[in-house]
């Protein structure tokens, strides 16, 4: 678990130094496996069709409901990795 922890954190600290800025889908999926991963599944109310930004991570987020935090660490790392 400690292992997972420290790969996740650097693969944090990765997704920050990546060469080429990721499309939106990509940052999307980024944004809601970090979410699910530190926080779990997503609490509150859908943001206002106002708000398409928040919307549109909130809905990102929601669709990882009942994804476990080690799932979405792996699934991050992964997704990292395939960036670099």
């Amino acid at each position: 678990m400690a292992d997972l922890k420290a790969k996740f954190e650097q693969a944090v600290a990765d997704s920050k130094k990546l060469s080429e800025k990721p499309d939106n889908a990509t940052l999307l999926k980024i944004y809601s496996l970090y979410k699910q991963a530190t926080a779990g599944d997503v609490e509150g109310k859908r943001p206002g069709f106002t708000d398409i930004v928040g919307r549109a991570k909130w809905d990102a987020w929601n669709e990882l409901k009942g994804k476990s935090a080690n799932e979405a660490m792996l699934t991050y790392i992964d997704l990292i990795e395939s960036l670099k």
